[in-house]
């Protein structure tokens, strides 16, 4: 009968954070060898994760990280709202942002493959959280920002915003309050780009098509030659920059300026330059599929056993 002792069990589950039956059996099948039990833990956990892999998993939080001039963005991914609120999960969120600013990999599959904070690497450590935490766990993405920076989290990680900023006034006081407003604004008031500089020109080409062809529907434009139609259409792609690109949008904290227009105000206020340079916002679980909750069949299911 293999030897192992109760501290020996208190040990494995805090290497691991698995439970104590769980630890218990695993020092047990590899006879007492702690090395041993580690591994079929982590074999146990990859089974786990191969096991889950078709659940949907779209819930989890967004969360950011700074480490000197090096800021992290990611999207880790679970099955139900109930584990973003885990201590155990929101650390290894952590340990993974610490790991992306570490390595700078890739792409989530180039990220996977790195060596995790803890040991092994990022695939190993999700595979054991998956079985530790009982549901399937996905890393979805991540972005990574050098330089200036201004950042937000929203809720539990419902939404994370980091604002980049090309500026000689990183030090004042007053950028880092018009910094943080951006970031809210980013945050608060969703859009597909940063300004008119950066929409595909396909895009605005199909949007003007789009005007032309709705004016050219109504009886009151029908008529009205094309070149008209076309000097009208430049008018009301304002409106599309406005509502679709951040620096275009009427700030919030006073709408008789468009944010631009606020961050100019302030730069020349203290003498100095800011330019807001890039932005990158993850909503929580965009795009992804939800997995529908019956409550009462989950409710029957407990009371049947």
């Amino acid at each position: 009968m293999a030897e192992f002792s109760a501290k020996d069990v208190a040990e494995l589950r805090k290497q691991t954070g698995c439970g104590m039956m769980d630890c218990k059996n695993a020092l047990k099948d590899a006879n007492g060898n702690f090395e041993e039990a580690v591994k079929i833990l982590r074999e146990k956990g990859m089974a786990a994760t191969a096991k889950k892999a078709t659940r949907i998993a779209a819930e989890g939080l967004v969360d950011i990280m700074t480490i000197d001039n090096t800021t992290a963005i990611v999207e880790v991914n679970s099955e139900t709202d109930f584990v973003a609120k885990n201590a155990i999960f929101q650390e290894f969120v952590k340990d993974v942002l610490k790991t992306i600013i570490a390595n700078k990999p890739a792409d989530v599959e180039a990220l996977l493959a790195s060596t995790f904070v803890g040991g092994g690497t990022v695939a190993d450590a999700l595979a054991e959280k998956t079985y530790t935490i009982g549901e399937k766990l996905s890393i979805r993405r991540f972005a990574v920002v050098e330089g200036v920076v201004s950042t937000y989290i929203h809720g539990l990680g419902a939404t994370g915003v980091i604002v980049s900023f090309d500026t000689d006034l990183a030090d004042k006081p007053e950028f880092a309050e018009c910094a943080k407003n951006v970031a809210l604004q980013t945050a608060a008031m969703p859009v597909l780009y940063l300004d008119a500089a950066s929409v595909p020109a396909e895009v605005l080409a199909e949007e003007k098509a789009i005007l032309i062809k709705q004016m050219q529907q109504d009886p009151k434009m029908a008529n009205k030659p094309q070149a008209v139609l076309e000097k009208i259409v430049e008018g009301k792609i304002g409106k599309y920059y406005e509502t679709n690109c951040l620096l275009h949008q009427l700030y919030v904290k006073d709408d008789s300026m468009t944010v631009a227009k606020y961050v100019e105000s302030v730069a020349k206020s203290l003498g100095g330059s800011i330019k807001v340079t890039g932005y990158v916002r993850y909503d929580k679980g965009e795009g992804l599929e939800k997995r529908e909750e019956d409550f009462a069949a989950e409710i029957e299911k407990m009371v049947k056993g």
